[in-house]
C-alpha cells in the first residue's frame, strides 16, 4: 500500500511537471520522421499479465521488419531525435502513465517482451512475483547494454545465455531485498548516473565478477539500463 502510494503521488507529480515537456518533444518527433508519437510495446508484468509499455518512439515506422528485434550501437533504424532521446532516457517517461495505471511501479525488474519471458526458468519468473519497474538494479547496472550487444557476434544467441540472465539475478535480488529505502536510493543512482560518464562495463557472463552490484550499496556505481527490447 505505501509503495503504491509512492508511485501515484510521485508519478501523479512527474506527469504534470514534465507535460511541457512532452509537448516539445512530440513535436520534435514528428517533424523528424512519419509515425506516430508513441510506442506501445507488448511486456509481460505481475504475475504473467501481459499489457502495453508506453514510450515515445525513437525509431523509423516499421522498425520491426528491418532488421534484428534488439537494438545496438549506432542502429540506422533509431532517427536523429531519437538518438538524443535514448541518450537522457527521455523515451522512457511515458511509463509513467503505466505507472498511474498500476501495470508498472517506479522501481522494480525491467519488463520484457512475450518472446523473452518464455525462455524464463522457473527461479527466473518469480521476478513475476512484484510489479515491473521504470528502473530497478537491472536497468541501472546495465545502462550501456546497446553498447554490450554491439560486441556480440550473435545478438539474440548472447543476450539470451549472457546478457538477459545476469539482469534476472539482479532483478531476483531486488525481489529478495525490496524496500521504501532501496527504492529511493536507485531512484537517487538513476538521476546521477545521467549526468556521470562512465566506461562500458565488459560483457560478463552469468555468475561471473559483479556480484556485489546485487545490492544498492554495493561497488561499480550504477547506471540505467537502455531498453534492449523489440523495435523500441
Amino acid at each position: 500500500m505505501i509503495k503504491r502510494l509512492f508511485d501515484l503521488v510521485l508519478s501523479g507529480i512527474g506527469l504534470i511537471l514534465l507535460a511541457p515537456v512532452f509537448l516539445l518533444v512530440a513535436l520534435s518527433i514528428r517533424l523528424d520522421s512519419p509515425g506516430p508519437v508513441f510506442y506501445k510495446g507488448d511486456r509481460i508484468g505481475k504475475n504473467g499479465v501481459p499489457f502495453k509499455m508506453f514510450k515515445l518512439r525513437t525509431m523509423v515506422l516499421h522498425a520491426d521488419r528491418m532488421g534484428s528485434a534488439l537494438t545496438c550501437g549506432q542502429d540506422p533504424r533509431v532517427t536523429r531525435v531519437g538518438r538524443v532521446l535514448r541518450k537522457w532516457k527521455i523515451d522512457e517517461l511515458p511509463q509513467l502513465i503505466n505507472v498511474v495505471h498500476g501495470e508498472m511501479s517506479l522501481v522494480g525488474p525491467r519488463p520484457e517482451s512475450p518472446g523473452y519471458v518464455r525462455h524464463y526458468t522457473r527461479t527466473q519468473r518469480q521476478v513475476l512475483e512484484v510489479k515491473p519497474g521504470i528502473t530497478g538494479l537491472s536497468q541501472v547496472r546495465y545502462r550501456h547494454e546497446e553498447a554490450l550487444l554491439q560486441r556480440c557476434r550473435d545478438l539474440e544467441a548472447e543476450y539470451l545465455s549472457v546478457i538477459m540472465p545476469r539482469k534476472l539475478e539482479l532483478d531476483l535480488a531486488y525481489v529478495r531485498d525490496q524496500s521504501l529505502a532501496l527504492d529511493l536510493a536507485l531512484i537517487g543512482q538513476t538521476v546521477a548516473c545521467l549526468f556521470r560518464k562512465e566506461p562500458t562495463p565488459e560483457l560478463d557472463a552469468p555468475g561471473d565478477k559483479g556480484g556485489e552490484t546485487a545490492h544498492a550499496g554495493g561497488k561499480g556505481g550504477f547506471v540505467p539500463s537502455s531498453d534492449a527490447l523489440p523495435t523500441e
